[in-house]
């Protein structure tokens, strides 16, 4: 609902900070939620998780990662997931690992999701006013 809310498609999507605990369950089904949205442009569209640098700040941790996003469009980098070796292969999806990546991004999502489901996507949007 997060990018219909936006009035985006799918496929402006530029870059996803993923919620990304490093949990096999939790891993797993957000790489089904993010093909199911996005099909095929979900194998595509460079993601991360900012986590694996800074650490889970439970309820503190929507609010950086939104903070990163908006950093990451501003200064044109992508953030890597740091330690990630070997993939779930049901986590078939395009991560930037190791180091930064730069790019040209308009549009990010931020996943964030809490105990007892209170879950949230936030897409951010470059202004060019």
């Amino acid at each position: 609902k997060a990018i219909q809310s936006a009035a985006l498609a799918p496929h402006q999507v530029d870059y996803i900070n993923a919620h990304a605990t490093g949990t096999p369950i939790g891993d797993i089904a957000e790489a089904r939620a993010i093909h199911a949205v996005f099909g095929d442009h979900g194998a595509r569209v460079p993601i991360s998780s900012t986590k694996s640098m800074i650490g889970h700040a439970l309820g503190a941790t929507a609010a950086i990662e939104a903070v990163l996003c908006t950093l990451a469009m501003r200064d044109g980098v992508m953030p890597p997931t740091i330690n990630l070796t070997d993939p779930d292969p049901l986590c078939d999806l395009n991560h930037v690992v190791g180091e930064a990546q730069r790019a040209d991004l308009d549009v990010v999502m931020s996943n964030s999701f809490g105990f007892g489901g209170a879950n949230t996507s936030l897409v951010l949007k470059r202004w060019n006013g």
